[in-house]
Order: structure tokens, then sequence, then C-alpha cells
């Protein structure tokens, strides 16, 4: 039997099993999307609240999980939270006010691409707070927020999306070539590229005070996209007691008669039809 291989081991990731077929993955993502229109259904009846945080290195493919996650359900229910770089009023709050007043109200599913954990990752190796800073985050003020969270009654899930070095070099050098992807890499991209051990650093710590029974981090292969979204969405679905929520039959109402209307002589102006 292979070696299994642990989240700080940084060479080649867990082995690759066989590719996933688009027919295989498409069919299995339609199964789990039919669970999540249900779990949405659950949430907007119940009142439940769920809170999802992705991390992890860049190109490990948050993105691409969150959009598998969300793309068959309401954006009213199913809430996307990506936070832009702090304005010159939030810098000066408390570090912890600008992700609390985004968490989920009753009847409310939110997930974060990236969190709080901003300041245990980028900001911490990339110099943007300072080390104390990020020591109290961590001991402090990351564990008491997610103990008020679970104590709230909200739903908190916290995937960390592990990639191998050599998978993410592939994926940043696609990004650089195709220029559907291009505007995927930032300067801050390329900069925290090149700190792949820092980041291990600030990852190993991060789990050592935040990796705790009432919340803990739920670590995903991500070295081949198709099945770390099926993983993630199918260990969500079995972390969320959810229920079918029953619903009356739906027929389409009769349309009304033409009666005396008639389509208007006007001179529309078409899209004109190139494909």
């Amino acid at each position: 039997m292979a070696k299994e291989k642990k989240v700080g081991e940084e060479n080649d990731g867990p082995a690759r099993t066989e590719k996933l077929s688009t027919k295989d993955y498409d069919k299995e993502l339609a199964k789990l999307h039919v669970e999540l229109v249900k779990v949405q259904q659950w949430v907007q009846k119940t009142g439940a609240r769920v809170c999802v945080v992705f991390e992890g290195r860049d190109g490990a493919g948050k993105g691409g999980t969150i959009k598998a996650l969300t793309e068959r359900t309401s954006p009213r229910i199913f809430r996307v939270v990506a936070l832009p770089a702090p304005t010159d009023r939030e810098k000066s709050q408390m570090y912890m006010q600008r992700y609390v007043q985004h968490l989920p109200a009753g009847g409310e599913m939110v997930i974060f691409d990236r969190s709080w954990y901003n300041r245990a990752g980028v900001e911490r190796v990339m110099g943007f707070c300072t080390e104390e800073q990020a020591h109290n985050f961590l001991t402090t003020a990351a564990p008491l927020l997610e103990r008020y969270i679970v104590a709230s009654g909200i739903i908190l899930l916290k995937y960390w999306l592990e990639v191998s070095e050599e998978e993410q070099t592939r994926r940043l050098q696609a990004r650089i070539k195709d220029g559907r992807k291009i505007w995927k890499l930032s300067p801050m991209d390329l900069k925290s590229y090149s700190r792949w051990y820092d980041y291990s650093r600030a990852r190993d710590e991060m789990f050592k005070y935040t990796d705790t029974e009432y919340a803990p981090w739920l670590v995903a292969d991500s070295n081949d996209k198709r099945r770390v979204r099926l993983n993630i969405i199918s260990d969500l679905l079995g972390r969320i007691p959810y229920e079918d929520v029953p619903r009356q039959k739906i027929v389409l109402p009769k349309r009304q008669k033409r009666g005396d209307y008639r389509e208007p002589d006007y001179p529309y102006r078409f899209v004109a039809p190139k494909y």
C-alpha cells in the first residue's frame, strides 16, 4: 500500500488517480446539485444559518469549487462573500468587524472566498500585519469568534484546499498563456508564488491554533479539480442536517387566449446572427 501523504509533505502531493471524464463529472455534479437545491429549500424553510470558509494557496481551486457549489442555487440564499482590500475606514476598525457583518442571517448560507484567515495567510506572509497581530489573531480572535459562531447555532464549515507545488506551477503558467485567465494572475500572486515555504509555515501555525473540535479544518486534495469539487460538495452535504422539504406539484397554468392582440409591424433592431 502506498504511503499516505500528509498536508505538511511538500513534494508531489497525493498520488493522482485515473482522470475523471467530463461525462462522469457532469453526471455526478448534477446529482449533487439536486441535493444542494434541497439544502437551499431547507435553509429557507427552517431559517437555518450556514457559514462555509474556503482557504488555500493561490491556484488551489477555490473559485472553481465555489462556482460548482453555487451555480444552481439562488445567490440570495447561497451568498458568496469576497471582500476587496479594506478602505481607510475599515483599516481603522477592529480586524474582525469586516467579517462579522457578513455572517449569515436566518435562511442563508454564506460562502467566504477567503475569509478572516487572510490575517493568518497573505497578510502575515506579505508583511501587511505584524507578527504580534498575526499571533493575537490565531490565539485569541479567531478561536473566540468561531466559538461564538458555533454557540449561536450557525453551522460553520472550514475547507482548506491543498495543492502541490507542481500543480500550482502548472495552473499559474496556464493563466499566463490563456487570455481568458490572465485576470486571475495578480502581482500579489506572483510575489506569493515565490514564498511557498513561508506560506507552509503560516498554514502550519494556523492549523495549530484553529483546527479545533468545534471548528475543525477539513482538508481536501485539490490536485484534481473535478474530484475536489465533487468531494467537497459531497462532504458539505453530509455535514448539514437537511431534510427534503415537501412542496406542491407544479403545473403550468393555461395561457390566456389571443383575443384581439396582433403582432405589431415594428422595425425591431435584431442582434446579428453571427453563429
